[in-house]
């Protein structure tokens, strides 16, 4: 298959996603994969309906034991909140 990958649950998912926190407070906030393909499923497979969870490889500078991160944005629902007004900046 491919190299173990070791993921890092970041906040923004545990946040917003039970199953995440659960995982992170049962088992630690990392969790191995016997690849990235296998840490891509997992992300999709837990992702709320309403929210985007993702793998992001870790920064190269990042001393932790991580290989990526699980990382969630919500989604914005465009239909049903539409933009917001634009302000002036005093004059600028």
């Amino acid at each position: 298959m491919g190299e173990a990958y070791l993921v890092a649950v970041k906040p923004s998912a545990r946040r917003t996603s039970r199953a995440a926190a659960e995982w992170v407070a049962e088992r630690g906030p990392h969790r191995r994969f016997e690849s990235k393909r296998l840490a891509r499923e997992w992300a999709r497979e837990t992702s709320p309906q309403g929210h985007t969870f993702w793998i992001q490889d870790a920064h190269p500078l990042d001393s932790g034991p991580a290989d990526g991160y699980l990382l969630a944005r919500r989604h914005r629902g465009h239909d049903r909140e539409p933009p917001g007004e634009q302000a002036s900046l005093g004059g600028c």
